[in-house]
Formats: C-alpha cells, structure tokens, sequence
C-alpha cells in the first residue's frame, strides 16, 4: 500500500473529557477557532456575522433529522432496536417516504436482531402504533404498517428517538429533539444532523440578512455513515454511503452569482457543492447524465475535468431549463481526501472531527494538510469536540 494513503496518518489523540456529551446552553456561546491561510485566532460564534468576509454567501444544509432509532419488545421481553438508514420500497427517495399513509420497507440496522427471528413487532403509544416486521431478514429490509392516516414522518416523530452518535454513549433527553437540530431544518430525511449549523440562531441569522451577507439552502440527507471511521488501512478503499441531494434552480441560479464569496456551512453542504460541480463536468460528456456522483468519479482520468465552476454550473442550470426542472434531485458518494482540488468554496464552518474519519480527511484537504495544527491549537485551548462541540472557521 502506498504509505500516503495510510489512514493512520490522520489520527490523534481526543480525551474524553474534551468530547461535547451534551451541547451548551445557548447555541451561539460556543467558541469559534479561525484558521485563515495558516493564521489562527479565537473568538466566540455570537460574534460570526462581524467575522464573515464582506458580501459572502453562506450555503446552509436544511435537511432535518428524524426520529430514527425505534424501539420495540417482544412478549418475551427482549429489547429490539431498528435503525432506519434509507427507505427502499415503494420509493427510495426519503422525502416521498416521509409523506407516505400506509406502509413502507427499510434497510435497517438491527440491534438484538438474534433475539427476532420473524413475526411482528409492535410499539404503541396513545392512538398511534407502528409495527414492524421482516420483508427481507438476511438484507435487513423491514416493512412498516402503522396507524391509517398518519404520515411516517408523524409516526416516527411521535414514537421513535433521535438517532444520537454512538461516540456521545448516552441515551437522548427532552432537549436532544430540538437541540440535534438547526434552527432552519426543513426536509425531513436525516439520521444525523449537520452539526456545524447548530450554532447557528434566529439572531444570527438576522444579524447576516442586515449586513447584507447571503444565506442560501440546499439539502444532502446525512446519512449513517457519516458515524462510521475509516477502517481499511488505504483509506481509498473506504466505503462510501449515498446520500440524497434536492437543490432548487433558484438556488443554483444564486451560486452562480456569487461563484467567488461561497462559505459552506459544514462538511456536508460542502460535498453538495462539490458534487454539484461534478454534475455539470457530467453534463459536459452527456447532456442527459443522472445526478449520481460517485466516489471514485473525481479521481478517475476525465479528459474535461477542468471545467471552471462557473461553466459548470451553468451546465446545470442549463439543463434544468432544457427540462423544464425547478428542482434537482440527485444523490452523491464523493469521497473528498488531499490530492482532491476544492473548486467551490472559499471558506468553511466546520466542528471538530473524530479521528481516522473520512470528515477530518476533507478538512486536510480544505486546509491543505493545516489540520495537525488547527486540532493542536484546539485541545490545548480547551475546545469542545464532535457534534455538540464548539465550531471553527476555515478560510482559505
């Protein structure tokens, strides 16, 4: 294996006591480290809107996490949890699924699946009840039934929990449900949140629109994955999730326009931006390629893969108009690691990763290889790490 793929160069040492168990009490009283061009400087996330480059536009990440983790006991007594991960049947797009009446089938994970071979699991609460039962065991497609005229999204938010990381080791309380959740979510689909929106309040957002700073939204439906370390040695050989993106016309229209100011609001409305770029290097080849952006597409040899951002953007848009669309719906696997040219944003709002994890490999590659430094700089000074934790600024 060739030794600059090792994943062990990405890893460090996180105390314990350093990782956010719970986020504080007021949103944007977190600390904000500022890395740009290799300067750091520290300052509190309240003061974000003095601190954001004159007439930047901050694209935000709306998808909204779901109740996802359900629980169930058999008469028997044992404990079944299910994980819902992606919907599979009648639809595999999450925001037809969350409106749908009757039934729907999931790939899950399952926790205590040795204790359900088959039959039904029921979980009641009030005048609502979802049941659960196998339509595939060895693929861990499980069919949901639940009461008529509900919606699963009302379902699942009435009687599942939120989908908590496992490295926080804690079961949710009351305040989980509005605090793992930025203030503008809108889309429900995730089953995790973009966490580096959560500093984000009315007020700031407020204090943005009155210095004339942009804000756009977009949508990638996070998904599991995003959980799960690197555990190949060459980390090229990582597998990567897909996770569905939904980007309105106007919004693309709006990129365009501001094509040298764009600030992205967390790892994952970066890989939207990046993986709308590559849409249009496909649009270039073939006029009517889907929007699916695989792992492996920006390192395969593609004779027209410099296209400015620009051109393609205006491939999309283009399209769209050819199609009549308003909305783009597509899905993205890109794997972003250094050696991958960032060809969208100029800077970054982005919390403290884990280790050995595919999100501290992108902020390598943002910071050009700077990450040693800015996470040095962060646990000596005390910062709060990973998804309740405190927030940095990356400007390049």
């Amino acid at each position: 294996m060739n030794s600059n793929f090792n994943i062990e160069q990405y890893n460090y040492q996180l105390p314990e006591k350093q990782i956010a168990k719970y986020p504080l009490k007021e949103r944007s009283k977190s600390k904000l480290l500022i890395w740009e061009n290799g300067n750091i400087s520290h300052d509190i996330f309240e003061n974000v809107p003095a601190l954001i480059p004159p007439d930047s536009l901050l694209v935000f990440n709306d998808t909204r996490v779901i109740a996802a983790r359900l629980q169930f006991q058999k008469s028997t007594g044992a404990h079944i949890e299910i994980f819902l991960l992606h919907p599979e049947l009648p639809t595999r797009d999450i925001s037809e699924s969350m409106t749908l009446k009757k039934s729907s089938v999931w790939l899950c994970m399952i926790g205590n699946k040795k204790k359900w071979k088959d039959g039904e699991l029921v979980n009641e609460l009030g005048d609502l009840s979802i049941r659960a039962s196998y339509h595939h065991r060895e693929q861990n497609l499980i069919r949901f039934d639940w009461t008529e005229g509900c919606s699963f999204a009302e379902i699942i938010n009435r009687t599942g929990e939120t989908p908590l990381p496992p490295y926080l080791k804690r079961k949710p309380v009351h305040d989980d449900s509005s605090r793992y959740q930025t203030v503008y979510s809108k889309n429900n689909g995730a089953v995790a949140a973009p966490t580096a929106g959560l500093h984000f309040t009315e007020g700031i957002l407020n204090q943005l629109q009155a210095k004339n700073i942009g804000t756009d939204y977009l949508t990638l439906h996070v998904s599991a994955g995003t959980f799960k370390p690197v555990e190949t040695s060459d980390y090229r050989e990582h597998n990567m999730h897909s996770e569905q993106i939904t980007i309105k016309k106007d919004c693309i229209i709006n990129l365009l326009r501001n094509k040298n100011k764009l600030i992205a609001v967390g790892t994952t409305s970066l890989r939207i931006l990046e993986s709308l770029y590559w849409y249009g290097v496909l649009l270039k080849d073939n006029p009517e390629a889907d929007f699916f952006i695989s792992k492996t597409l920006p390192y395969e040899n593609i004779s027209f893969n410099d296209l400015t951002l620009e051109e393609a953007l205006q491939k999309v848009i283009n399209y769209m108009e050819s199609n009549n669309l308003f909305e783009l719906n597509g899905a993205t696997e890109i794997f972003i690691y250094p050696g991958y040219k960032i060809r969208t944003a100029r800077g970054i709002f982005t919390n403290f990763h884990l280790p050995k994890s595919t999100l501290l490999l992108l902020i390598s590659t943002f910071t050009n290889g700077a990450w040693k430094g800015i996470y040095k700089e962060a646990l000596a000074k005390d910062y709060r790490f990973l998804s309740y934790g405190d927030s940095s600024l990356l400007l390049r």
